[in-house]
């Protein structure tokens, strides 16, 4: 059970969800660490960690965040994808992201928009009505790598909602 309790301030300023689950990790990779760092931490707010000269830790929503350096993408260069129907979407996979409350969703969408990111696809409500109902939105980095964020009314019911 997921079980989530209102505690701590996230990096939107908001009141951050603090679950039992523990934090993920997760690396991707990306063609210009200084390009990473504008868009993970101005558009979505990330705090920065540890670093080198090849890779960035971020805290991604309480998330380790990790991009590693790729030279061979070249400085226009992109990651590739397929991309799969869902709801009358084309999905980009591969992609990761984070479940947020809808107020976090909300407040996430806004800082988005407000920092000129395009998104893949638009916020909106997804299986509405239906077993799983979710907030979504998709965005890419940089480089290409697809973010997907989505939201719940009550997220212990209906993550794996079936």
């Amino acid at each position: 059970m997921i079980r989530l309790a209102e505690s701590g301030i996230d990096s939107l300023g908001m009141m951050a969800p603090m679950t039992t689950l523990t934090p993920f990790h997760i690396a991707v990779q990306v063609r210009d660490l200084e390009e990473a760092r504008r868009f993970y931490k101005g558009a979505l707010g990330c705090a920065e960690g540890r670093s080198s000269d090849h890779w960035v830790d971020f805290n991604l929503l309480g998330h380790q965040f990790v991009v590693h350096l790729n030279e061979s993408l070249g400085k226009d260069g992109k990651i590739s994808q397929i991309h799969n129907a869902v709801d009358g979407h084309g999905v980009p996979v591969p992609h990761c992201g984070v479940v947020l409350t809808l107020d976090a969703f909300d407040a996430l969408a806004k800082r988005i928009r407000e920092a000129g990111e395009q998104f893949v696809i638009e916020p909106y409500v997804r299986f509405k009505g239906l077993p799983g109902e979710q907030a979504t939105m998709f965005l890419l980095d940089p480089s290409g790598n697809a973010l997907e964020f989505k939201a719940f009314g009550d997220i212990d019911k209906q993550l794996f909602e079936t």
